[in-house]
């Protein structure tokens, strides 16, 4: 099941990528032809993607066409490029007059600058609207805590929200500026001040927490600081294996497990890590779930 869930991530991730680079060759061959019909060039053709055409349709004096080859796209100027080389010279075609360096210039360069302008709108929508973020990454609360990791040495518990990184606010789990992991990566000093806000407690706390940090050689990739701490993320069950624990105890697709021996999860690790703290003597874990949400 994982694999097939994995292809199909990869599957849809190269539809996306096929679908913008064909926005992006249409948006581009665009400025190529709006370019060369202000400047008065004759247009014989405007394919999207290469081969012969497995469409086409002549409309006022220009032939559109779709190609069988998903790739790439051009904009047939025989006043800018003449196509005898590909297609071999033609006697019946009419002769047209020959084009300034400034026509050439301002038809070369449309492409290109659509192509910016495209980026600059795309730009524009994630400033206004923001990119998309999973809505856990846009909160500072701790979800779960790796065992023997930095922060659980230091007294960090899931739960507890995450206000300040080395007296400077954090607004997010990850990002680029100002979020819990960018704080952590760059802090200098042997110890990082983490001031945070936990359940039952008025007033904020500070810890002072240590990190680990893998000693790499110069050639090789850098590590980075890491206190092991996660995400908030919610525990819901995707699927039981037959006659496992988990079935027989009567765990459903979809139930949302919000505590396990009496303590709340605020992250999914949790649980993994509960049950690997018992090595060898398993025991049975007492679950609190939320079913048909």
């Amino acid at each position: 099941m994982d694999s097939i869930i994995g292809l199909g991530k990869i599957l849809w991730t190269l539809f996306q990528v096929i679908v913008l680079f064909n926005i992006l060759i249409v948006v581009h061959e665009l400025g190529h032809y709006w370019a060369a019909k202000w400047r008065g060039l004759k247009v014989e053709k405007f394919q999207i993607w290469f081969g012969k055409p497995i469409w086409k349709k002549k409309i006022k004096d220009v032939q559109w066409g779709l190609g069988w080859i998903p790739m790439g796209g051009f904009v047939a100027l025989p006043q800018m490029a003449p196509m005898e080389m590909l297609e071999g010279k033609n006697e019946e075609k009419e002769s047209l007059p020959p084009i300034t360096p400034k026509d050439k210039i301002i038809v070369a360069f449309a492409g290109p600058l659509f192509s910016f302008g495209l980026a600059f709108a795309f730009a524009l929508l994630v400033w206004g609207f923001g990119k998309p973020v999973r809505e856990q990454l846009q909160s500072t609360m701790v979800g779960s805590v790796v065992p023997g990791m930095p922060a659980e040495l230091a007294g960090v518990r899931p739960g507890d929200q995450i206000l300040e990184i080395d007296g400077v606010k954090v607004k997010s789990f990850a990002g680029m500026v100002d979020s819990v992991l960018e704080r952590i990566i760059y802090s200098e000093g042997e110890e990082i001040v983490l001031l945070i806000k936990r359940q039952g407690i008025n007033e904020p706390v500070e810890i002072r927490c240590g990190f680990n940090k893998e000693e790499r050689p110069a050639h090789q990739r850098q590590d980075f600081r890491r206190i092991g701490v996660t995400p908030i993320s919610e525990a819901i069950v995707d699927m039981t294996i037959s006659n496992s624990p988990a079935d027989r105890a009567g765990l459903k697709s979809g139930d949302k497990i919000l505590q396990a021996n009496g303590q709340e999860l605020f992250g999914r690790e949790t649980l993994s890590f509960m049950i690997q703290k018992m090595g060898d003597d398993i025991k049975s874990i007492e679950l609190l779930v939320l079913r048909g949400e």
